[in-house]
């Protein structure tokens, strides 16, 4: 198949995408109500107990959502599993296995029999603070991206070893330029010859990244790499990494970055300040790309789901034709930012782990 037909059908596949969440949307408000783009873009941005797809109307107009119940698994003087479909929309109390489960407003709250309660994530009035372990959708997105890279590279693997000595066919001919791409001008420039002791996390993230910004454009998809926590635990790696791997000359750069150009006696004053930044600087930057990876990925989608919006406030079908035009231009903009922000996200990893076992010269 050439290049020009795949586009065409990514063109099309997002198109229909577009026109599927805007139905999608359009269920979202009830009859009579004034839509609100700031609730609907909050419910598709943030994480939850259940997979929301669709609401359904009944023959009596009343809107049931259609979505997929998850497991809720709570450590609370022992261990509590349900599903998440046990919570009633609209409603406050559920009763199972002895005690009574509440949802309002998007927080969990558990209470015994007798009316007790335990848990009240809003705070004030709560006596314990259970452990939450719950499969969310975000939790369930990563399981699918794990899945789908084991996937991949499976295959890919697979290719290996039946082209043995052959050039590469499939799904392999398509990953290993990019494999290829990131080991010789991303990793191996930035970190040296020490570079294939870190190849194979770097090759990892930058996959992981990737296919994460990429599902997450999906169709009621979750926003993975637009959540905080997902961005913070990959930044983590990369500095508890770092700082396992800093060598004599790391370390005494921190110490003592000026080096031998001054007596200590006259490098002391400096050092009040210079020590302080540089120990400041250890953490900024695994926070900088926390927080660049989290805010460009959340950024995109409020903007397509802003766009989407301005069909239902106005209500309008040369508006509608108008935003969906839009949003299609940001979508294919963001299929860039996705990769974008993956080969970013690497780069900057590997500059760190270069930094970090960088020879003294």
């Amino acid at each position: 198949m050439t290049t020009s037909k795949h586009l065409k059908i990514s063109i099309l596949l997002m198109v229909f995408g577009l026109f599927v969440s805007q139905t999608s949307f359009a269920g979202e408000t009830k009859e009579g109500e004034k839509f609100d783009p700031s609730v609907m873009i909050n419910h598709h941005i943030m994480d939850a107990h259940d997979w929301h797809l669709f609401d359904l109307k009944d023959d009596s107009g009343v809107e049931h959502p259609v979505s997929i119940p998850l497991p809720v698994i709570l450590w609370d003087n022992g261990l509590h599993v349900f599903m998440s479909s046990q919570f009633h929309h609209g409603q406050n109390v559920v009763e199972g296995n002895g005690n009574y489960y509440f949802n309002a407003h998007e927080h969990i709250y558990k209470t015994d029999a007798d009316g007790t309660l335990e848990y009240d994530e809003k705070g004030g009035i709560s006596n314990a603070h259970p452990i939450d372990l719950s499969i969310t959708k975000n939790v369930a997105m990563l399981f699918i991206n794990a899945l789908v890279m084991v996937l991949i590279f499976m295959s890919v693997a697979r290719g290996y070893k039946k082209n043995v000595k052959r050039a590469p066919r499939g799904i392999q001919s398509f990953f290993e330029p990019i494999i290829i791409y990131v080991r010789d001008e991303i990793v191996k420039p930035n970190i040296g010859p020490k570079y294939e002791k870190y190849l194979p996390y770097l090759l990892t993230l930058f996959f992981f990244v990737w296919f994460g910004n990429l599902l997450g454009l999906l169709p009621a998809a979750a926003n993975l790499t637009g959540n905080i926590a997902v961005t913070m635990t990959l930044s983590v790696l990369t500095l508890v990494i770092t700082l396992a791997s800093g060598r004599k000359t790391y370390w005494l750069h921190i110490l003592d970055p000026l080096g031998n150009s001054m007596p200590w006696l006259a490098k002391l004053p400096l050092y009040l300040i210079l020590w302080p930044i540089e120990i400041i600087g250890i953490f900024t930057k695994p926070f900088s790309l926390m927080v660049r990876l989290f805010a460009n990925i959340t950024a995109g989608h409020i903007i397509i789901l802003s766009i989407i919006s301005l069909t239902f406030i106005t209500q309008s079908l040369v508006v509608g034709v108008a935003s969906t035009a839009f949003a299609t231009v940001m979508n294919m903009l963001e299929l860039f930012v996705a990769l974008l922000q993956a080969y970013v996200f690497t780069l900057l990893t590997s500059m760190y782990f270069g930094q970090a076992v960088e020879e003294h010269h």
